[in-house]
This record gives structure tokens, C-alpha cells and sequence, in this order.
């Protein structure tokens, strides 16, 4: 069994900032690519970030220079730093890795179940 559980979803006005957190857990033998991905109301889910295993880190064009990804791979977990968050950036953010298990030879997508983000005053 794999988990990825977020945290640090809240409340923010718009300006403000939040961390959200991601940790897998479970029968983990590597993690290459982990990221975050939002769903706003009616929208499609969007890619927002994603770094790889080395540290190489890809933005949407949106967040460019407000939001910072980085991950721990001693935790097992990804951060998203958000800065200057507008309201339309209300969205639930989902986390996303590719975990191979233990045993497996193949890696496969996991995804959290979602941290609410509100930015609104």
C-alpha cells in the first residue's frame, strides 16, 4: 500500500501565502517525479508544478515566481510554497507522484486526496 497525504490547505486572503505539504508513506522502494495539480470550481484539473527526483522543477506559466516547489527525499515528501495568491487561484490542489513499490519494477501515479485552498477576503 502507498499514501500520499497533503496539508496546509486553508483560508488566505488574496496576497497572502500558504505551504502545502505531501508525504508517501508505505511499501515505498523509489519516487521520481512528484508534483501538484489544482481543480477550481468547473475547471479542469492543471498541472501547477512538478520536480523530479534530481531537483529539476517545471511551473505553469500562471504561478511562475510566486510559488516554489521543493521536496525531501529523506521524507518522502513535496512542498508547494505560494506566494501572492489571487482569488482565482481557489482551487483544490491534489498531490501527484510516481512511486515504484517495493517488489515492482515499474512505477505507477498515485495522488492525494486533495487540500482545499481558498484565497478570498
Amino acid at each position: 500500500q502507498v499514501q500520499l497525504v497533503e496539508s496546509g490547505g486553508g483560508l488566505v486572503q488574496p496576497g497572502g501565502s500558504l505551504r502545502l505539504s505531501c508525504a508517501a508513506s508505505g511499501s515505498i522502494s523509489m519516487i521520481n517525479t512528484m508534483g501538484w495539480y489544482r481543480q477550481g470550481p468547473g475547471k479542469q484539473r492543471e498541472l501547477v508544478a512538478v520536480i523530479t527526483s534530481g531537483g529539476t522543477t517545471t511551473y505553469a506559466d500562471s504561478v511562475k515566481g510566486r510559488f516554489t516547489i521543493s521536496r525531501d527525499n529523506a521524507k518522502n515528501t513535496v512542498y508547494l510554497q505560494m506566494n501572492s495568491l489571487r482569488p482565482e487561484e481557489t482551487a483544490v490542489y491534489y498531490c501527484h507522484a510516481d512511486i515504484r513499490r517495493i517488489g515492482l519494477f515499474y512505477e505507477r501515479d498515485y495522488w492525494g486526496q486533495g487540500t482545499q485552498v481558498t484565497v478570498s477576503s
